[in-house]
């Protein structure tokens, strides 16, 4: 274990928790008119839609993904009889699968921010920023599946389950000697993971924590097309 590994592992994780949480709840206590997604969609709906839903589809189920594989202690994957290598092929397929698809979906649309006059001109840096970020990151991820076909014992994503593990339960030091020794690809993926974490707060991204999941237990409202009277 050296300092710098320290330091991005153990110590920034924490750092980013901080400024995550607090920076959320003061943005939503101070700043409520900037807390939404700002879609610009009005301003050119060419393949918008197309783009869109394969971004939030690939992007939810790689969340989703990722919360299983890192949040999830193996323990529990054993009790159902997964092993590692199974977890790492299934997680390399499905993975894979999705992450493809947020691929297309999120090249569209970082293509639109940048090249669409109207659009563009509305951005801020951060909206343009955020985006390329997680572009960024998405791309580290695809190319950690390539390499992870070299190797598919499974103990990388044991390494990486423990990191959290023991992030989790505060004890960064021995959270840092599992990451230590990993190809550089994993190393970068993480930090940069974490980084999105950072500026969560300060983008637009804040819109997530509104998730409207109210709308799936609501009554049903009967909405009656206007039609004009007969003269």
């Amino acid at each position: 274990m050296n300092f710098v590994d320290m330091l991005l592992y153990g110590i920034y994780p924490y750092i980013v928790s901080v400024v995550f949480f607090l920076g959320c709840a003061i943005r939503y206590d101070r700043e409520q008119y900037t807390w939404k997604a700002q879609s610009s969609q009005m301003l050119s709906k060419k393949g918008f839609r197309i783009a869109s839903n394969l971004f939030h589809i690939g992007i939810i189920m790689i969340f989703i993904g990722h919360f299983g594989g890192l949040v999830v202690p193996y323990e529990v994957w054993d009790f159902f009889g997964i092993t590692l290598a199974q977890k790492q092929l299934i997680a390399l397929g499905v993975g894979g699968f999705f992450g493809v698809i947020c691929f297309v979906g999120l090249t569209m649309l970082v293509f639109r921010r940048l090249f669409n006059p109207r659009v563009r001109a509305s951005s801020s840096v951060m909206d343009t920023l955020i985006l390329l970020l997680i572009y960024w990151q998405l791309i580290l991820g695809l190319i950690t599946i390539a390499v992870s076909t070299g190797h598919m014992d499974g103990y990388v994503m044991k390494d990486l389950m423990s990191w959290s593990r023991n992030l989790l339960t505060f004890r960064p030091a021995e959270a840092v000697s599992f990451l230590s020794d990993m190809h550089w690809i994993y190393k970068a993926h993480v930090f940069w993971g974490i980084t999105l974490f950072l500026l969560f707060p300060f983008s637009r991204l804040v819109h997530i924590w509104s998730v409207p999941i109210e709308y799936f237990a609501r009554s049903y409202q009967i909405v009656r097309r206007r039609f004009k009277r007969a003269v």
